[in-house]
């Protein structure tokens, strides 16, 4: 007697998941270039698949974290057995077919690159942390007097990166110390350039102190919570491990792009800016560039910059009474710092000391309240502190800047003749006409706002004195909307009659760059807005930034995160970070990004 075999649904699908582990295991998956291959554009217009969610891959990495994987395919195929209700059946099916090496749509292929960069957070997110702890360990500041390439934090930094590359079986050149190249060679298309930085601003290590007293250490990467702090977790090391982590997936995975990405390492991007330059004197643009820099999801647009300095001689005080000998505060142009100081010598230091916190109190409340000014007697001197918020300069509306407080109070303590007038007298007369506590060009008469990239702005960044001379920076950030000849003859024609009206006493100096304007136009360009947008449940709305970085002035130059568009900017700031589940995102999204516009034929 014979019996017919019934199955049920649920028996029908355990059987195909079966047939589907037994295909795969007969596969060759050592090779991956079906990538490419599978993809069917016969499909494009019949397929449609919604991509995976945030709230999906929350789940996903939930389920799946901590889990050894021989490959890529193998976790897709986990996936597909064991996380379907997680998932839409479109998205179950087009899983399942990829596992199988079946022919898939586009739009089904763009839910397996979503997933590769889910792949690699959970496979080397604890790598790529401890790669960035070591990267955040080498000081790579610049030296006075020390060419970038010649100093040895850079060597260092250099040497390290290579043994990455060599590790992670990528190709690498040291390009005369200044850039370091890393390469990930396509099949034959376009060259696509990314571009992060090895430099990092200077720090004050007295005052990277959390709110409970937690000292840190800036150049020892310390994870406190859900934080990463350290000078270049946020600008811009992260954005070297990103490139490589996801470069190195893409080279196990043996998955063949069309297009070619080389990761530009920029040894100069916070200081003189000269690496790139010289790059480009001996290697080809890439046609396309990617900043790793900058603000998510896709930004357009830079801001020009701009520097005024303001010189003027030191020279004695003329009278008996309280003399300011010595004004410092920032340590780069490009940062406001948390906090500046002066030094007034003095014959009663206790009285001197007591009666300026008696006027600091008032000059605090009248101000915002939002910073100190703190006096304290020493031996013949007073020591006056004036503590703000530190920020990008780039954003001086996110800090408290301690400098044009600590001239303003100046200025006022001259006005009540509690300091003879000298050097630094003057400067803070300066700042007080000039700038003032505003920081959009007001009193130099070119402030102005661009409906999409915002006002400009201009903030006193640095003050530094030597035996000779004290120097005053003023950063501008300058949108499109003006000429830039029509700015600085406006600022000079301010300051030149400020000099004139106080008996010529300073030089200026005046230097900006055109603004960075892009055409939004390219399917590469609508692609990367895609996949920042949907991981990030931000709006697909391009964005502008009134940061530069080294794509400004290269083609198709964009920036692509590593930074929330909605969140303050750490970088350049004491107590610099960056939060894990944002490390993990960006590695995740960087992925993604070179799988998708790597397999492009066509990016405009």
């Amino acid at each position: 007697m014979h019996r017919r075999l019934r199955l049920n649904s649920s028996g029908i699908e355990m059987a195909s998941k079966l047939i589907l582990v037994f295909v795969l295991l007969g596969a060759n998956v050592t090779t991956t270039d079906a990538f490419a291959q599978q993809v069917s554009n016969s499909f494009a217009q019949t397929t449609r698949v919604e991509n995976l969610s945030p709230q999906t891959l929350i789940k996903i990495i939930d389920r799946y974290r901590g889990k050894p994987y021989e490959n890529f395919r193998r976790f897709v195929l986990d996936l597909y057995l064991t996380g379907k209700p997680m998932l839409s059946l479109e998205q179950h099916n087009a899983i399942g077919d990829f596992a199988a090496n079946k022919r898939i749509s586009p739009a089904e292929a763009f839910v397996v690159h979503r997933l590769l960069g889910v792949y690699t957070r959970l496979k080397y997110g604890g790598e790529a942390r401890r790669m960035l702890a070591k990267l955040v360990s080498i000081p790579s500041v610049r030296q006075d007097g020390v060419e970038q390439h010649k100093n040895a934090n850079f060597i260092r930094l250099e040497k390290t990166i290579a043994a990455y590359a060599k590790e992670f079986k990528l190709k690498y050149k040291n390009i005369g110390g200044r850039v370091y190249e890393v390469s990930l060679p396509g099949k034959g298309g376009v060259q696509i350039g990314l571009h992060a930085h090895g430099d990092v601003v200077p720090v004050n290590p007295d005052l990277w102190k959390l709110e409970d007293g937690t000292k840190l250490d800036p150049f020892k990467m310390t994870q406190v919570g859900n934080k990463l702090y350290g000078r270049g977790t946020q600008d811009d090391k992260n954005g070297i491990v990103a490139s490589m982590i996801a470069m190195r997936i893409i080279k196990e995975e043996n998955i063949k792009l069309f297009n070619s990405f080389k990761l530009l390492i920029d040894t100069t991007e916070e200081t003189t800016s000269t690496a790139i330059p010289y790059y480009f004197k001996r290697h080809a643009k890439p046609l396309y560039n990617i900043a790793l820099d900058g603000n998510y999801p896709v930004v357009i647009a830079e801001k020009g910059f701009g520097l005024l300095f303001a010189r003027i001689p030191v020279r004695r005080s003329n009278g008996a009474g309280n003399q300011l000998v010595s004004v410092s505060g920032g340590l780069a142009v490009n940062q406001i710092p948390k906090a500046s100081q002066a030094v007034i010598k003095t014959a009663a230091p206790e009285r001197l000391a007591a009666r300026l916190n008696d006027l600091a109190g008032k000059f605090v409340d009248h101000n915002g309240g939002d910073f100190t000014v703190v006096a304290t007697p020493q031996s013949g001197a007073v020591i006056l502190n004036v503590t703000g918020v530190s920020a990008h300069s780039s954003d001086p509306g996110s800090g408290v800047n301690p400098v044009s407080r600590m001239f303003l109070f100046i200025h006022t303590l001259r006005k009540d003749g509690l300091v003879e007038e000298n050097h630094v007298t003057l400067a803070a007369n300066f700042i007080s006409e000039n700038i003032g506590l505003d920081y959009f060009g007001t009193q130099f008469g070119v402030n102005f706002t661009h409906p999409f990239m915002g006002p400009l702005t201009a903030a006193v960044t640095q003050v530094k004195q030597d035996d000779k001379v004290l120097e005053v920076a003023i950063n501008f950030r300058i949108p499109v909307g003006k000429p830039l000849a029509e700015i600085e003859t406006v600022v000079m024609t301010r300051v030149d009659q400020w000099n004139l009206n106080n008996g010529s006493v300073m030089d200026f100096e005046f230097d900006a760059d055109e603004a960075m304007y892009r055409d939004p136009d390219g399917r590469w360009l609508g692609v990367l807005l895609d996949i920042a947008s949907e991981n990030l449940a931000l709006p697909k709305q391009f964005g502008s930034s009134s940061a530069g970085t080294s794509v400004h002035f290269l083609p198709n130059g964009i920036q692509f995160g590593l930074a929330m568009p909605n969140e303050k900017y750490t970088g350049h700031n004491a107590n610099e970070f960056k939060t894990i589940d944002q490390f993990l995102l960006d590695l995740q999204i960087v992925t993604e990004a070179m799988m998708r516009i790597g397999l492009m034929r066509n990016l405009d």
